[in-house]
């Protein structure tokens, strides 16, 4: 079974204390969840259309492991904690086999 990542660009961040709040519930969550924070931070360097954005690459040993914990309790928890402090382009992609 491949594994997943989920890969978050934020575009914006408008409320660093919001965000902050989210950390401290979102990172134990995925964790408990089984992710694993694989990269998190501001790209070193952007090509072609690329930016420079705060990025996060978590790793999970199934899609199906991704999806639920963006769905749980206690990551939701999080989401409500970061409000519309965030501009982000967030997705789930498979990996190869």
């Amino acid at each position: 079974m491949p594994k997943a990542y989920i890969i978050s660009s934020y575009r914006k961040i408008s409320d660093p204390e919001k965000l902050a709040a989210y950390a401290k519930l979102a990172g134990p969550a995925i964790m408990a969840a089984g992710g694993r924070f694989l990269a998190r931070g501001v790209a070193a360097k952007a090509m072609e259309d690329g930016r420079l954005d705060r990025t996060v690459i978590i790793e999970f040993d199934s899609l199906e492991a991704a999806m639920a914990t963006y769905d749980s309790a206690p990551y939701q928890e999080a989401l409500a904690a970061l409000g519309n402090a965030v501009e982000r382009d967030m997705r789930v992609v498979e990996g190869v086999a």
